[in-house]
């Protein structure tokens, strides 16, 4: 058998920065698809997180890129959000702090990470701690709610989720690698 393909193919940077922002871009708001609304909380479940998180450790500081690339497609009214939403009206609710949290997040995932495990696990922790400060800030200005009952409300019901996000982003860079 005559083997086609002799060496891998290689792909310009520039190219492959654009496939992997568009790529990340496309991936969270595919995320934001998987959604679970919980009935005590207008914050849903989603796998947003994991993607952002994600994307900071694979594009480095092009992760910013896509995910301020996600917010301008939701202002610019593309259905991306969670629950198919979109618009300055859903980024200025209850939940709009989460949304410009992964642009934070992403940046600061990447500028903490690192080769080592622990010193990744502590970036995405910071990744995730920044996601839930502007979220639980917001929601808890738009409802009016103490900053304890914001933690209640924005945070606490999706530590445990967004730890195994976390674990799961781990596991996925280290295939990535391999």
């Amino acid at each position: 058998m005559e083997k086609i393909l002799t060496r891998p193919i290689m792909l310009d940077q520039r190219i492959s920065a654009v496939l992997g922002v568009t790529m990340f871009t496309a991936l969270t708001a595919l995320g934001a698809f998987v959604r679970l609304p919980l009935p005590f909380t207008p914050v849903p479940l989603t796998l947003q997180v994991f993607f952002v998180l994600l994307s900071a450790m694979v594009l480095g500081p092009k992760a910013l890129i896509s995910q301020a690339l996600y917010l301008v497609l939701g202002l610019a009214g593309f259905p991306v959000f969670a629950g198919a939403a979109a618009g300055f009206a859903h980024l200025s609710g209850p939940t709009g702090g989460y949304i410009l949290g992964f642009a934070v997040a992403a940046l600061t995932v990447n500028r903490l990470k690192g080769t080592g495990t622990v010193r990744n696990i502590l970036a995405l922790s910071a990744g995730l701690a920044a996601i839930y400060l502007l979220g639980s800030v917001q929601l808890g200005l738009w409802m009016r709610l103490s900053p304890v009952k914001a933690i209640q409300m924005g945070v606490l019901p999706f530590i445990l989720g967004d730890l195994l996000k976390l674990a799961a982003v781990l596991a996925a860079v280290r295939l990535i690698k391999r």
